[in-house]
């Protein structure tokens, strides 16, 4: 093996993306649904190699991978962050601060009382509350210590040790609590809970797995016969005729005559018109007797799917049952789904649309596009990224944390440029999300940036630990377990306490609050597999923002606590 270790002293970047491809199978591995993910699978990728093998890796190569991470969280997490502070929305915004702050100071008191050092204290508060980004704070924030580099890479070295160990009880106990132990300490039935959620939202199963009719089928055509239910009826009545569903006329061949009708346009038997909605709803409106036909030319409307990116008063803020019957442009237009944070959230009349959701619609491109500069913009597919904003803001972003202090007691605790850099990113994607032309960066572009990012630099911190993480595990693996399981489940069941008693809120929705205080996303998705409800989710779109903003900075935090 003397060749690989040759390669890769050589070489160091083979043995990043080695580890980053066995983190990624690592990942990919679950038992019961349940997986490490792929971020600590990289870090074991590179415990793995670094192990066995000495591989030099740069810090400026690790800060350019997690810097780019980081502004592509920020981007992201920017517009919900922002909304999330107005209107209700501010007792979501308490939990979010809540459960983040009970997690520092749980895991402050927990790695004092084990006089762990100031690596270990880091990576037990990013393993346990499964905030990985929190070890490159920390790593900075050790690196800017006035201490030899060997104490300060043994210290980062205990950071990715730590976290490796706590991280599986801080996956397990966050599903475990949000799925099992949250609704037996609330005292209340999820199913019965979630299903009265979605009643209050106007959600409506007509079977298992299907919880709503806004979803589209197409344009068909169809003959109303002499003793059709329509004839004699306007158009708008007809669309009307079906409570709770949306169909729309959108032409209607009459003796020959194609034309495209208005609301007052009375139907009369043997016309043909062709309908946008679902089929079995058409059939409701129209009555059994009218059948389909085909007819190429009546049906040759330009169908176009469209995301919406929501920038505008006119629709945020509102319910869906509202913009329906308040905004005309809306008529012709179905949505099929709705995208906030990057999840999808359940639909129903009363789900209120928030700026920076994405909607996702359907309809004749004639009557999307009327609707699209009401809502917002199209998001029209694009390959090209805003480079010229996205390396300014990380510049100035860099430039900030580097220079400002904020003081905390007797401590002066530098903000960093991490940090600096998340901070960059969540201003730029509020701009965005209200400057719609502004640092435009495809979706895909940060989800690679979100993605290779995190794995990459934990792949890095992974191979500079390998070394010395046998011998770690086995003076402190125990301790740093047991201490994580505290770090875990402290912070969660006080948000649930301080979230149903004191800020008053939905228990369903709660649990998926807590799950996003702590950036968990399999935690939502055990609490929708317990109620068969999507409903958590909302709750989870609530408070992510503000975890993954506070738990990251958290590594700053703790490490300037610690020394």
């Amino acid at each position: 093996m003397e060749w690989l270790a040759k390669l890769f002293t050589k070489y160091p970047e083979m043995a990043v993306y080695l580890a980053v491809g066995i983190g990624y199978l690592i990942g990919r591995l679950k038992f019961r649904g349940v997986g490490l993910g792929v971020v600590t699978g990289s870090l074991l990728g590179g415990i793995l190699i670094g192990n066995f093998f000495h591989v030099p890796v740069s810090d400026q190569a690790k800060s350019l991978v997690f810097l780019l991470f980081l502004f592509g969280i920020g981007y992201s997490v920017g517009p919900s962050f922002f909304q999330n502070l107005k209107g209700d929305g501010w007792r979501w915004a308490v939990l979010g601060v809540f459960v983040p702050v009970i997690g520092l100071l749980t895991a402050y008191t927990v790695a004092h009382y084990l006089k762990l050092d100031p690596g270990y204290s880091a990576g037990l508060l990013s393993g346990s509350l499964t905030e990985s980004p929190a070890i490159g704070t920390a790593s900075e924030a050790i690196r800017s210590l006035s201490l030899p580099d060997e104490q300060k890479q043994l210290w980062i070295g205990h950071i990715a040790v730590a976290d490796a160990i706590c991280y599986i009880f801080g996956t397990l106990g966050v599903i475990w609590c949000c799925s099992s132990l949250g609704p037996k300490l609330l005292r209340f039935d999820l199913r019965a809970e979630s299903k009265k959620v979605e009643a209050s939202l106007g959600i409506q199963r007509s079977k298992l797995g299907v919880y709503s009719a806004w979803q589209p089928i197409g344009f068909r055509a169809y003959k109303i016969p002499e003793d059709g239910l329509a004839v004699g009826t306007t158009v708008a009545q007809a669309e009307k005729s079906v409570p709770g569903v949306r169909l729309f006329v959108e032409r209607i061949r009459r003796k020959g005559d194609i034309f495209s009708p208005v609301g007052t346009t009375v139907l009369e038997a043997n016309d043909t018109v062709a309908v946008l909605g679902r089929t079995e709803f058409m059939i409701k409106a129209l009555g059994p007797s009218a059948r389909e036909v085909a007819d190429p030319e009546l049906l040759e409307i330009s169908v176009v799917s469209f995301d919406l990116y929501i920038t505008t008063k006119t629709i945020a803020g509102k319910t869906l049952q509202e913009i329906v019957d308040g905004v005309e442009e809306a008529r012709g237009v179905l949505l099929r789904g709705i995208t906030r944070g990057g999840h999808d959230i359940p639909i129903g009349t009363n789900t209120v649309i928030k700026r920076g959701d994405t909607l996702h619609v359907t309809g004749s491109e004639t009557a999307v596009e009327k609707l699209a500069p009401v809502v917002g913009r199209v998001i029209h597919p694009t390959d090209e990224s805003d480079l010229a904003v996205l390396g300014t803001a990380i510049f100035i972003g860099i430039l900030v944390g580097a220079v400002l202090t904020i003081p905390v007691g007797h401590l002066r605790i530098a903000l960093g440029t991490s940090v600096g850099t998340l901070l960059a990113g969540v201003i730029v994607g509020w701009a965005r999300s209200v400057r719609p032309w502004f640092g435009i960066i495809p979706d895909a572009a940060i989800l690679f940036m979100r993605s290779i990012g995190l794995a990459a630099f934990v792949a890095m911190i992974g191979l500079k630990a390998g070394p010395i993480f046998v011998q770690a595990v086995r003076e402190y693996g125990y301790i740093l377990f047991l201490g994580g399981i505290v770090v875990t489940l402290i912070p969660l069941i006080m948000g649930l306490f301080f979230g149903r008693y004191v800020l008053r809120l939905n228990p369903a929705l709660l649990l998926g609050g807590i799950a996003g205080a702590q950036t968990m996303i399999a935690g939502v998705a055990a609490v929708q597999e317990k109620s068969d409800s999507p409903v958590a989710t909302l709750g989870y779109s609530y408070t992510a923002a503000f975890g993954h903003i506070f738990l990251t900075t958290w590594g700053t935090i703790i490490v300037s606590l610690m020394t």
